[in-house]
């Protein structure tokens, strides 16, 4: 067995200290996603996303992709919700190789309708894959998917796989 040279061991440091930056970075953008969500600010959210980025958020309505992202977040945010609360915590994130990773991170999240529907509730979890781009780590991926809801504006959602 031979013992790690100096190089090694700053090289194996320096890897390990950038993974700690990207999961802060990452971590920093899925709460980036939720604070502009709740701000309405539909510009601010599609900029979190690649350009092919694609967003799932329930079976019933079209995957929304990268190109369109703004736009039909806008209709939801504006047309919809008067307010929003969202809350993500069990946050664990997996790297595929250095410019690409997963999470997931479980959601609880308030909805307040512009209808005078009553208020309503989800939690679930979001599962989200990653790209580092030039201007940093961005969401290529988005699935929500729901463990429970009280008077939520989906009648459907994806589950979270748990059985019965």
């Amino acid at each position: 067995m031979s013992i790690p040279t100096t190089e090694q061991r700053l090289a194996a440091v320096e890897e390990r200290l950038q993974r700690i930056d990207d999961r802060l970075a990452i971590t920093e953008l899925i709460h980036a996603y939720c604070e502009r969500f709740d701000r309405a600010d539909a510009e601010g959210v599609a900029a979190l996303f690649t350009p092919d980025a694609t967003i799932d958020y329930n079976p019933d309505t079209p995957t929304t992709t990268g190109a369109a992202l703004a736009a039909s977040m806008r209709v939801g945010l504006e047309n919809t919700f008067a307010a929003t609360s969202h809350h993500v915590s069990n946050l664990s994130i997996s790297f595929e190789d250095g410019n690409t990773a997963r999470s997931l991170c479980y959601l609880d999240a308030w909805h307040r309708y512009h209808d005078g529907s009553p208020d309503g509730f989800l939690w679930g979890r979001y599962r989200h894959r990653f790209r580092r781009t030039d201007e940093g780590w961005r969401i290529t991926d988005l699935v929500l998917q729901a463990a429970g809801t009280i008077d939520f504006h989906r009648a459907r959602m994806h589950g979270i796989g748990r059985r019965p």
